[in-house]
């Protein structure tokens, strides 16, 4: 959730006490390099915080603040360091123009994605690619941008160049998810492993970097069904990084999905205590009514909505999470459909082209659904959700060979890939 850091003038830039979401142990340098002890990089941060305080016009001292926070974010989720990211590069901006700053305009690109404004971040990043087109980083930030527009086409010429210029880890990992739309799991986990082996002989070890590829290679496990191996990455990503908020929320599903119900909630308690991030509050939900504490329940899901609707920052990161929350639980069809269809107007990328079909269907417009669900699945992108969502379309269309084949797929694939929709997935199918 977004917190407001300071006001007023010569006093924005004062970064919070590090560890206020329990995940502060792991901090590191902007290229990613980890230092010894937290309380390393936590003074740093406050030295140039007080580097800035004493001369406003120091803009590589505010280049490096955007560095920390932009670490500091990946590490937490924490909102507050997307707030200081942003006003820091637009600081350093002020001073000197981007023309002459590609660290404060790099730095503002990033954040611009992280707010999930992928048209500015897409706009930086061909800026970007003018001044140093011999570069990789523009290209890696071009492509993030291009992928979650779902404009794939010049997004394929982005990876290219990316390719030419020599991506490294950075490069491998945003490869392995252009293979991972397209449906080519074997070339995923070979990039991601690749990734990790290359983080893992860096020195000092980049502890963010590795738990994040493991926490990758415990995604890819969960979507493909092999619930066990999933548990063993993210377990992997927490002895990398304690109290890492992707690994924990993803411990919890895979437990889950394993039949530990018990140790999943366990799981999603703390992940929501770390960070409450709407996915993770859901799922605790969902864990608390499978368990008959309904009251529980209904709490986490009632903290959902005030999440989503916290701030405009949280409506743009969340809107579309919230969503399919109101899909898949059956609430608010109406608003799920509008805030989808809004959404999809500016993010035609296929998971906002699957969003749009599966509210579509559940408010009742099983035409626009039908077209949109084969907006979502023209990439061959092999997801449980995706053939869950085309099957269930399908079967309310009337047309029960495409149904049963999609939900066949589907629980194939990945037998417990929700708590909630895989058992209607398979009466259903069995229906």
């Amino acid at each position: 959730m977004l917190l407001l850091v300071g006001s007023g003038c010569g006093g924005w830039w004062r970064s919070p006490s590090p560890s206020t979401n329990g995940a502060g142990s792991g901090d590191a340098k902007p290229d990613g390099s980890s230092f010894a002890e937290a309380d390393t990089s936590t003074n740093i941060i406050l030295s140039l915080e007080e580097r800035v305080k004493h001369d406003p016009e120091d803009f590589i001292a505010f280049n490096k603040l955007a560095g920390y926070y932009l670490q500091r974010l990946r590490e937490t989720g924490d909102l507050k360091y997307l707030e200081l990211t942003t006003r820091a590069a637009h600081a350093s901006l002020g001073i000197l123009p981007a023309e002459n700053n590609v660290g404060a305009l790099s730095a503002l690109a990033q954040a611009e994605f992280a707010a999930h404004d992928f048209g500015a971040a897409r706009d930086h990043a061909l800026q970007l690619v003018e001044m140093e087109p011999r570069k990789s980083y523009p290209y890696q930030i071009l492509a993030d941008a291009l992928l979650e527009l779902g404009d794939y086409t010049e997004d394929a010429l982005a990876f290219r160049r990316m390719r030419e210029s020599g991506g490294g880890i950075g490069g491998e990992t945003r490869l392995a998810r252009f293979d991972t739309l397209r449906g080519q799991t074997d070339n995923v986990r070979r990039r991601f492993e690749g990734a990790l082996a290359s983080a893992l002989e860096e020195v000092p070890r980049p502890r963010e970097t590795v738990a994040w590829c493991h926490w990758q290679l415990g995604e890819l496990s969960l979507s493909a069904g092999d619930y066990e191996d999933a548990e063993r990455r993210y377990r992997e990503a927490l002895a990398a990084l304690p109290d890492y908020h992707r690994a924990v929320a993803g411990l919890a599903r895979a437990l889950a999905a394993r039949g530990d119900l018990l140790s999943a909630t366990a799981e999603a308690e703390r992940a929501v205590r770390i960070l409450p991030e709407l996915s993770s509050v859901a799922l605790l939900g969902d864990l608390y009514n499978a368990a008959g504490r309904k009251r529980e329940a209904d709490a986490q899901y009632a903290l959902v909505e005030q999440i989503a609707r916290l701030s405009a920052l949280n409506g743009a990161l969340y809107n579309r999470q919230l969503a399919l929350f109101y899909a898949d639980h059956d609430v608010k069809a109406e608003e799920a459909y509008r805030l989808a269809s809004k959404e999809y107007e500016v993010r035609r990328d296929i998971y906002g082209a699957d969003t749009l079909a599966w509210t579509a269907l559940k408010a009742g417009k099983i035409s626009e659904a039908q077209t949109a669900i084969k907006e979502a699945l023209r990439l061959g992108t092999r997801d449980a959700r995706l053939f869950y969502h085309a099957g269930m379309i399908a079967r309310a269309a009337g047309d029960e060979s495409a149904a049963r084949d999609y939900l066949r797929r589907a629980l194939e694939l990945s037998p417990q890939f929700d708590l909630v929709q895989a058992p209607l997935a398979r009466k259903a199918l069995e229906g």
